[in-house]
């Protein structure tokens, strides 16, 4: 009866547990003059099974899942031809070539460890050849063993170090792996994070973010700010159910399409049932929803717009008076929803001197002491943001205090995602601006330069002062 050929192993030899028990396929051309299962058996004080083959092909048919180790010898030839099988590597090979000159002495390493790239390897060499040991085991090998000092105990103390080395550096690559993904999500979500479009703006500007995911700089909430050419400034902070990987991907999706869709001049409702549109295409399952809330700020700064999404209405600050939530009982459903819902734009007084904070329900969602029931609420966090303002608190350090005082209030990290951003004018700050930009600046008596500097973009800043 023929041997079926067996498929390499998803997982490790070193960490396939077998208990106890060990085996060995020894590779050599003369299996005959091998130590015996019994000798190492009684070596080992437990049982060792050994499987031979006299050549790579058959070595092939014999290596199963259950095979701990691999004694190969170096003298062994390489066949012509090899099967499928036997050929084809089992996980992507980065070990590193052999040396100049030692290719052909290694032939036979090269093409095992092609073949079992996840089993422990020991390799047989003659005494004299000390260089060519080393080098296998730079190739790949775990350990090398001299024909002249085979013995039951030296083999099996060199098994069980090769099992256990192995396992070592299966770890130490995943270990290497699993740092390089993580740095290269955290360059790609850093990445996918907005930065503000307000050149131009007289308007301060200030934001903070933390995802509900461990490790993770992305989460499902949202948010972006934009100026438009006719002067408007429009802000966007919004929150899809969940905060996996899949809510933040959707969440960057619904942010990009919201600037594109604003900077070609949509608009509340029509701009909402377009976005709705796009989360209904881009969505995992039906189920899936986002709320959203919306804000067009007039050129003077004066008013603004305000359309609701299923999402808490933004909480306004005047000068001089307590900050209060924005009326939100003309809001609408949340986008994805309902088919052909309609989201209404409702005009707010915004006065000369004001900071408006738009957040996500993360901020209003966690608890009020360690192992309580209770939530902190929307009228728990106005009250807050007011006894924050009598500090004389603003802008980032607001923001700051904020989030700092509600994951103290919950006993410690929140696990939804919270977004937080604050958009104020102060007309004092607007007219210092106006007095430095119309100041007259020292004449310059330097000679011009030769050739023309490179002009200096000024990027709007990110956090008003």
């Amino acid at each position: 009866m023929p041997v079926p050929v067996p498929q390499q192993r998803g997982v490790p030899a070193a960490e396939t547990p077998h208990g106890a028990d060990l085996t060995v396929l020894v590779i050599e051309d003369d299996p005959a003059g091998s130590i015996t299962g019994p000798e190492l058996s009684a070596a080992a004080g437990t049982r060792v099974r050994i499987r031979t083959a006299r050549n790579l092909t058959e070595a092939g048919r014999l290596l199963t899942d259950d095979v701990d180790c691999i004694l190969l010898d170096l003298a062994l030839p390489v066949p012509t031809t090899t099967t499928a099988a036997t050929a084809a590597p089992a996980a992507p090979d980065h070990r590193p070539e052999p040396a100049p000159g030692r290719a052909d002495e290694l032939a036979v390493l090269t093409h095992v460890l092609r073949i079992a790239p996840l089993h422990a390897v020991l390799v047989l060499t003659a005494q004299d050849d000390t260089e060519l040991a080393a080098e296998a085991v730079r190739v790949g090998a775990q350990d090398y063993l001299f024909r002249g000092e085979l013995d039951a105990r030296v083999l099996s103390r060199a098994i069980r170090y090769a099992v256990e080395r192995k396992r070592a550096d299966l770890a130490q690559h995943q270990l290497t792996e699993s740092g390089l993904r993580a740095q290269e999500n955290a360059r790609l979500e850093r990445g996918l994070l907005p930065t503000p479009l307000l050149e131009g703006s007289d308007l301060s500007f200030a934001a903070r973010y933390r995802p509900g995911r461990s490790r993770a700089l992305l989460g499902g909430d949202f948010y972006d700010t934009v100026r438009t050419p006719d002067g408007t400034v429009h802000a966007m902070i919004g929150d899809v159910c969940g905060h996996g990987p899949d809510e933040a991907a959707l969440g960057v999706e619904l942010r990009i399409a919201w600037r594109a869709l604003t900077l070609a001049g949509l608009c509340g409702d029509q701009l909402l049932s377009t976005l709705q549109q796009v989360l209904e295409h881009e969505r995992q399952s039906e189920e899936i929803f986002a709320t959203l809330c919306t804000v067009d700020i007039a050129p003077d700064g004066r008013r603004a717009g305000l359309c609701l999404a299923g999402h808490p209405a933004p909480l306004l600050a005047r000068h001089g008076r307590p900050a209060r939530l924005l009326p939100y009982e003309d809001g609408g459903p949340a986008l994805g929803l309902l088919p052909r819902a309609r989201w209404p734009r409702r005009q707010v007084e915004l006065g000369a001197e004001w900071s408006l904070m738009m957040y996500t329900d993360g901020l209003i969602e966690g608890r009020v002491g360690a192992g309580s029931s209770q939530r902190l609420g929307q009228d728990g966090m106005v009250a807050m943001v007011n006894s924050r303002l009598e500090q004389g608190l603003t802008g980032e350090e607001l923001l700051e205090a904020a989030v700092a005082e509600v994951r103290e209030l919950n006993g410690g990290e929140l696990t939804d995602d919270v977004a937080v951003l604050l958009l104020g004018r102060d007309p004092e700050r607007i007219r210092r601006r106006g007095r430095s930009a119309s100041r007259p600046g020292p004449v310059s008596t330097a000679p011009p330069a030769t050739a023309p500097a490179a002009a200096s973009v000024q990027r709007p800043p990110l956090y008003g002062p």
